[in-house]
């Protein structure tokens, strides 16, 4: 017995179409999605930062001074430091807002003529979302904390030129205008008492 020839002109454009279609809906059902019900595990480095968000304002600030603390020590002309900052606020989530708005146009007549007038009022709302710990305002990014102010001292420093830098640095890391930076030389008897 002999096959029968499919003949593409008997089957019609539309029904090639719909079976094209068909193929490609197929296929993209059978495409991984890269959500297999596991939670992939974060690196290292991404779970950092994240905790940087996460955590307080006195953590934020300690782990501040304790990072400026370690780059100062490595500054020639700098033997130990001290460091203390203040911050402006305790930074802030910037949330997605609804912003929906109602038009009203109203038209009047009287015997000079026509007059219109619109009236546009609108309401604002905080978009919600539902996560695993509940409903939560959806946050489109979080703004770190602003440094107020920075107060070094410093053992060791006795180039003016090292101060100069040491505030320069401050002022580059954190955007504290100069005015707000104080580098100070450490006490002596702070100095021989820490050895």
């Amino acid at each position: 017995m002999k096959g029968k020839k499919i003949n593409w002109r008997e089957i019609g454009i539309e029904k090639l179409v719909v079976i094209f279609l068909c193929g490609i809906v197929l296929l993209a059902l059978s495409w991984p999605s890269g959500s297999s019900g596991k939670k992939e595990k974060v690196p290292k480095e991404e779970e950092k930062g994240e905790e940087l968000l996460e955590i307080s304002g006195e953590e934020y600030i300690k782990s501040l001074e304790k990072r400026l603390k370690a780059i100062l020590s490595k500054v020639e002309g700098v033997k130990r430091t001290e460091v203390m900052i203040t911050l402006k606020n305790s930074g802030e989530k910037v949330t997605l807002k609804d912003q929906p708005y109602s038009q009203e146009t109203t038209t009047q007549k009287d015997g000079s003529g026509e007059s219109t007038s619109n009236h546009i009022s609108g309401e604002e709302t905080t978009v919600l979302v539902e996560t695993e710990e509940g409903t939560q305002p959806y946050v489109l990014k979080e703004k770190e904390p602003q440094v107020e102010g920075v107060l070094i001292l410093v053992e060791g420093m006795e180039s003016a030129i090292v101060k100069n830098e040491i505030s320069e640095a401050v002022e580059a890391l954190f955007g504290v205008p100069s005015h707000k930076i104080k580098v100070m030389k450490m006490n002596a008897e702070e100095q021989g008492g820490a050895r």
